[in-house]
């Protein structure tokens, strides 16, 4: 398993307006080999900035490089420089590779 989490730090009062951008995106996933699930998560709200995350999980590291190279994720990409100004800077990507599992 490949775990890929993007942080987002959104300025105060426009939450709903990225939440809504990402419930609106085209995001091509569910049709890329290797992609197992996604999920958007909201994290606490500081004075500065409310922390989001995109959650990805692929079967493979190559699973989730393949996929950056794809038109799935241009397609799914495209626009994702406009809305500068909701942001308190610029997304940080973390990747992780799984050394324990445990499932229900």
């Amino acid at each position: 398993m490949y775990l890929t989490m993007n942080r987002f730090r959104i300025k105060p009062g426009h939450e709903a307006t990225f939440e809504a951008i990402w419930k609106a995106r085209d995001s091509q996933l569910p049709q890329v080999p290797g992609f197992v699930s996604f999920h958007l998560v909201k994290g606490p709200a500081r004075e500065d900035h409310t922390l989001y995350a995109s959650h990805t999980v692929w079967e493979s590291e190559g699973d989730f490089q393949a996929w950056t190279q794809s038109e799935a994720f241009r397609a799914a990409h495209k626009g994702a420089g406009s809305h500068r100004e909701i942001y308190a800077g610029p997304p940080e990507l973390e990747l992780f590779t799984s050394v324990q599992h445990i499932a229900n």
